[in-house]
């Protein structure tokens, strides 16, 4: 079997003076806490702190980064147990999927994907042999025995990985049901949820019917006027809010936004509601309404997130018969200067607002986005993200944004991950390549190694808590 080992300088810089930098560096942060402002995993997990079952389920199934791979090589998503659309799971043997998972290991060389992953066979779970055919069973049959422990259930881990904060993501048509029962329970990891209106946004939304509906009864407002709407999102943010909440995202392919009088927002929604709006009304609606949450999150002090460019479910046979989410969303061409201006005309300046900006075209982020939050007072760009949550991807971005929007107008980093095992590896990742960064700039004499090192600190923990207004929580004692 080939040995598996993490190599100590692995992401510093080639050259020996700068790598002495970045190990300095990263021996000062390596150990401070996991903030992960963003992310989507399951708050049943800790609800319930029950056992994962197998390497499969815990593994495979919740992460397409690993399953779109599989699937561009002719791999079938049910021959991988990844559940079909409605959460039906296929008749597939856990160990059976695995194997053929492990025979296609190779398949991630030089992607972030394999880095993670043996971060986590390594440092998580111990293993001193690679993942391939030969290992796949033994790999099984020790992940089982481990996640079978009181040591592997969700809460251990968490504690575990010393996460100060992980916020998790749900829809405004959410009862928040297993954010309450980690509350009720007297845990005291700090799980929090995040306010995704999507799906009761969007009237392109596939669910968008369904979603409304349940907006209302779970707000007890007229969601089809456009006053009971709109304090309908009132209501819903504040109960957000009182399960720690203090963050909303909002995923539409453009971040276009729009500033209608109410006569024309009545008129809009009374076309959306009838099922009757056409393409460009929706468009307009979706703009409408990320000026709306920029409104609230003035009045509520919530962080405004936007994940815009994504063209979301592009293999419709697949969208099919497994739903959102598995791998087929597809980057586009973003602009934002022309797009955000109705909004930054309203609230551009002023102090109560921060919104955090997102992108997956790279092309934007020196012409559009750093100019941007270089200039008004509300905006902070977001972490290379996504299809660019690599080594690269993070060089690129601090090369390209930080000539004009500086450092402090990012906010750290965030994992925005579905596998929770993950997330101490990609915030790893992060750590180093941002060590490298500013190695370099001392190495060149461009930052003296305080600064670095006071910027080292800022980036991983400080940033985070300030765009994210989380303050200094109590901190939960990691094992020995």
């Amino acid at each position: 079997m080939t040995p598996l080992s993490l190599h100590p300088d692995r992401l510093f810089p080639s050259d020996p003076a700068t790598r002495a930098i970045a190990r300095a560096l990263y021996a000062d942060i390596a150990d401070l806490p996991i903030i992960s402002p963003h992310g989507h995993t399951d708050p049943a997990w800790f609800a319930t702190d029950a056992p994962w079952t197998n390497a499969a389920e815990l593994l495979l199934a919740p992460d397409h980064y690993l399953f779109r791979m599989l699937y561009s090589q002719g791999v079938s998503l049910d021959a991988l147990g990844v559940p079909r659309r409605g959460g039906v799971l296929p008749d597939t043997d856990p160990r059976t999927a695995w194997r053929l998972f492990a025979s296609h290991y190779h398949l991630f060389r030089g992607t972030p994907s394999r880095m993670w992953l043996d971060h986590v066979f390594a440092q998580v779970f111990g293993f001193d042999v690679a993942l391939d055919s030969d290992s796949a069973d033994h790999y099984f049959d020790a992940i089982g025995d481990a996640i079978a422990s009181p040591a592997f259930r969700p809460r251990a881990l968490f504690e575990r990985f010393d996460i100060e904060l992980l916020a998790t993501t749900e829809g405004a048509d959410d009862d928040l049901r297993h954010h309450a029962a980690i509350r009720a329970s007297g845990w005291q990891g700090r799980v929090v949820t995040t306010y995704r209106p999507d799906s009761v946004i969007d009237p392109e939304h596939d669910e968008f019917a369904t979603a409304l509906a349940r907006f209302g009864e779970l707000s007890g407002e007229d969601v089809y006027s456009w006053s009971g709407y709109l304090a309908a999102h009132r209501r819903r943010r504040a109960d957000f809010r009182a399960m720690g909440a203090t963050a909303t995202d909002h995923g539409f392919r453009t971040p276009q936004t729009a500033n209608l009088s109410t006569r024309e927002c009545e008129a809009l929604f009374a076309r959306i509601v009838s099922g009757r709006a056409d393409p460009a009304e929706a468009e307009l609606f979706r703009a409408q309404m990320l000026t709306e949450m920029a409104r609230m999150s003035v009045e509520d002090g919530m962080t405004m997130q936007i994940h815009p460019g994504s063209c979301r479910n592009h293999n419709a046979h697949l969208f099919a018969s497994h739903g959102r989410d598995k791998g087929a969303d597809i980057p586009t061409a973003t602009e934002y200067v022309e797009a955000l201006r109705p909004m930054l005309d309203l609230f551009g300046n002023d102090p109560n607002l921060t919104v955090i900006l997102f992108t997956l075209d790279e092309t934007t982020y020196a012409r559009e986005l750093a100019p941007l939050a270089g200039h008004y007072p509300c905006l902070r760009l977001g972490p290379a993200w996504w299809f660019h949550d690599s080594p690269e991807g993070m060089w690129r971005f601090r090369e390209m944004t930080t000539e004009t929007a500086g450092f402090y107008n990012t906010v750290g980093f965030n994992d925005d991950t579905r596998a929770f095992l993950s997330i101490p590896a990609r915030h790893d990742v992060a750590r180093r390549i941002d060590c490298g960064f500013l190695a370099r700039l001392v190495a060149e004499h461009r930052l003296h190694d305080w600064e670095a090192a006071q910027l080292a600190r800022d980036l991983t923990v400080g940033l985070v808590r300030k765009a994210y207004r989380l303050g200094e929580p109590a901190r939960i004692l990691k094992p020995a």
